[in-house]
């Protein structure tokens, strides 16, 4: 029986509230977690606030203290940390993306040992950040560390350039792989297999099959780790904290360690002028995924 105006109507309604009911908490969640602290963030950042008292409206000060007063702390304080921030990015990112994939080959070619070691490399990543630091700081200790006793050195390797940097990125590696793993064996196990076969076929290497065949296909799935990563470690913090302390000689202090001394750490909160490096560090990881996202798009 055909329906009638009234309930059409109902039923347009109806079709029109149903999909914000679905996306609603979504939008709750990102609107109270994410947009009111970015908006908040964005104007402390343009005033002197001391975590206390109101915040003053002091414009653009805030960045030019930081940018280009060169007697300033705040000043040496972004170059140091933006600079050691950027370093750590480069150290880790490229191994980040890379050990995962060689091993997630590795275990796709050997598929009854794969569970197991799969199992094994992603243990890690379910670790706090404290409890993974703990266990390497003892691997590294200089008198009874199993590293030292294995190479029989008595080197400080937290405490020592540039070993510090070896140190922050083996635990960081050996930390985060487990999760860009599993995403490349799945997308491996999605690649046809009629591939593979049509190169073998005609002839094809391993290597040639991993450069036109593998890669190729699971593209995208690099695209989002590398983006992904990348703002994961640019947002490094507790590695360099609890493992070097920032040293040694603040060679391994980043911009959230500075960051978070100016809003929290100092007798007096500057929250306006860590509000400023914080958007800083933000507009910085933004910048670097749009150029990841138009590399690889213009590869492609």
């Amino acid at each position: 029986m055909p329906l009638s105006k009234k309930e059409k109507k109902g039923n347009r309604g109806q079709s029109k509230v149903l999909p914000w009911a679905f996306i609603a908490p979504h939008l709750i969640i990102f609107t109270i977690f994410f947009l009111v602290p970015v908006v908040f963030g964005i104007y402390i950042s343009f005033t002197d606030w001391d975590l206390v008292s109101s915040p003053n409206f002091v414009g653009l000060d805030n960045y030019k203290e930081i940018f280009t007063n060169q007697d300033s702390i705040f000043y040496t304080q972004l170059r140091t940390g933006l600079t050691n921030t950027f370093k750590f990015v480069i150290f880790v990112v490229p191994l980040c993306i890379i050990v995962p994939l060689m091993l997630a080959v590795a275990l796709n070619t050997k598929p009854k040992l794969g569970k197991f070691f799969q199992s094994l490399f992603y243990m890690p990543s379910l670790f706090a950040i404290s409890a993974v630091v703990i266990v390497w700081t003892l691997m590294f200790n200089v008198n009874y560390g199993p590293i030292n006793k294995l190479l029989g050195s008595t080197t400080p390797f937290t405490s020592t350039m540039p070993y510090a940097w070896i140190t922050l990125v083996v635990v960081t590696v050996w930390w985060t792989i487990g999760g860009n793993m599993i995403i490349y064996q799945a997308a491996l196990n999605g690649i046809p297999k009629d591939y593979y076969e049509a190169a073998d076929i005609d002839g094809a290497s391993a290597a040639q099959k991993f450069f036109k065949i593998t890669l190729p296909s699971i593209k995208g799935q690099i695209l989002y780790t590398l983006v992904t990563t990348t703002i994961a470690q640019f947002n490094v913090y507790g590695q360099p904290l609890m493992l070097t302390g920032g040293g040694p000689s603040d060679g391994t202090r980043v911009l959230l360690m500075y960051i978070q001394q100016n809003a929290f750490g100092s007798g007096q909160s500057i929250a306006g002028i860590a509000s400023a490096m914080a958007i800083v560090l933000g507009v910085c990881i933004m910048i670097v995924s749009a150029l990841q996202f138009k590399f690889l798009r213009t590869k492609d």
